[in-house]
């Protein structure tokens, strides 16, 4: 494994932990890690890079290392506020090239067309957006959202390292043991009892109190200006977020269609994990489009 060093930075008052593998005067690609996931889950495709590569890819608000937020539910738009103080960081005066794997892709998919003078390339792995919503939706999903306040969502705890590792292997039977356990010890770590907790504030997995206006996004899609790189797995499961089958490629195709400069790739023997699946496959991708 390539070895990766750790900094803790300061964002929009959180101390957010960032990873960096390759020399700090070599080309940057900034990685962004998907929900309930970490930035060490890119460690096997950095692993697969060819070229000398600064990679820089942080913990989210609320995810691995980096400070939870200090409310009790989180925001999308706070994504989009701690990438933008995240870019101003690295890269005050230069576009970048930036990677998103699901939640990551699709902050990656909005901020690029909010800013589109700061992104020089764009990788966007699995990130499709959500399932539309209609305006008589609202008050069923404000109700929900305060229900949840009321009992705030918990998560599970693990016996040892080697559970949260079968667990990993048991959410994709793709993953290797030696992989799933590299990724318990950054995914996960033990508490005072010694039961291993997940590195990830619970109230993540509270419903957004705010519908997911489809519109907006594919308005954000269109004023991309950079390259983009849409990249999706053969065997992915992005359909039960979206619907059934048929009818989710016809509306992921849609959307598609907004970004102005796209090209698609298919990784095959990948589910949407597909930087753990497929590690040389799509890091063979990513240097091809970026050169």
């Amino acid at each position: 494994m390539k070895i990766s060093r750790s900094e803790f930075i300061t964002l929009r008052g959180l101390r957010t932990h960032v990873r960096h593998w390759g020399a700090a005067d070599a080309p940057v690609i900034v990685m962004l890690h998907g929900w309930m996931d970490v930035a060490a889950s890119f460690q096997f495709v950095v692993d697969c890079l060819q070229k000398e590569w600064h990679v820089i890819a942080p913990d989210w608000r609320g995810f691995g290392l980096t400070d939870r937020a200090p409310g009790d539910c989180y925001w999308f738009a706070d994504y989009l506020g701690d990438l933008d103080a995240l870019l101003d960081h690295y890269s005050p005066h230069a576009p970048v090239n930036l990677l998103g794997h699901s939640m990551g892709g699709n902050v990656a998919c909005l901020y690029a067309g909010v800013r589109p003078d700061r992104i020089k390339r764009l990788i966007n792995l699995e990130g499709v957006g959500m399932p539309g919503t209609l305006p008589e939706q609202a008050p069923a999903r404000y109700a929900k959202w305060l229900d949840e306040l009321r009992e705030p969502p918990v998560m599970r705890p693990y016996p040892s390292r080697e559970a949260v590792a079968a667990r990993l292997m048991k959410t994709n039977p793709r993953l290797s043991l030696a992989r799933a356990d590299f990724l318990a010890g950054e995914w996960a770590a033990p508490d005072a009892d010694g039961n291993w907790q997940i590195l990830a504030d619970p109230m993540h997995k509270m419903t957004g109190a705010l519908l997911y206006r489809t519109e907006e996004a594919t308005a954000c899609w269109a004023s991309i200006k950079a390259p983009v790189l849409w990249v999706e797995a053969a065997d992915t499961d992005i359909w039960r977020w979206m619907g059934p089958k048929e009818q989710a490629r016809l509306e992921i195709d849609r959307r598609r269609q907004f970004i102005p400069k796209v090209q698609t790739a298919l990784v095959e023997d990948a589910g949407h994990m597909l930087h753990h699946d497929q590690p040389e496959v799509l890091a063979r991708l990513i240097e091809e489009f970026l050169a």
